[in-house]
Formats: structure tokens, sequence, C-alpha cells
């Protein structure tokens, strides 16, 4: 992928994501088609990662838990907080993203 590619799948990534509410997303959860960033990442730049086949920079974030499919405890945890997250899709994923809101 050239340089001017990424940069308009980038954007495009960019304009795609929005806030969901997490019940709205069960049943993608429920397929295993949900993926989740930790906090404090960059979701935009993971799912670029991600839709570009990036496996160099995509590999640590799986082996260090900071990317992975959302677990049965987390999914329970968001739906109880009628959590929203910070969506983007990648298909065939749905990358997520729960960011902590300080009061």
């Amino acid at each position: 992928m050239n340089e001017e590619s990424g940069a308009a799948l980038q954007q495009k990534i960019l304009q795609e994501t929005a806030r969901y509410p997490w019940s709205e997303l069960m049943r993608q959860f429920a397929a295993g088609n949900v993926l989740a960033v930790a906090d404090g990442l960059d979701l935009v730049e993971i799912a670029y990662w991600i839709a570009s086949d990036n496996a160099a920079a995509i590999a640590p974030l799986l082996t260090s838990g900071q990317l992975g499919k959302v677990s049965d405890a987390q999914a329970q945890q968001w739906l109880t907080d009628q959590a929203e997250v910070w969506t983007v899709v990648v298909k065939p994923w749905i990358v997520v993203q729960h960011q902590k809101i300080a009061h």
C-alpha cells in the first residue's frame, strides 16, 4: 500500500468511527466478531493496522492483551453499566474501545 492510499484508508476509518451503545453490539459479540482495544491506545491507528494487515504492529498488542476479543465478563460488565463504546467496522471485525469517563 502506498503512502497516499494508506492516508486515504486512515481518513476513511476515522470518518466511520462512532459511539455506540454496547447493548446494540451483543449480536456481533455473540458471533465472536468484536475486538476490543485497550483504553489509552489509538483506536483509529489500530483499526488501520488491522485493515492493512500489519501483523508486525498487531502481534504485540494481541500478545499483551491490549487487543483481543471481548471477554464474556467484560461484555456483561458493559451491558450492566449501559456503556457506550467507540466503534469502527474493519470487516469482518467490529473494533471497539471503552473509554472511562472521569467524574
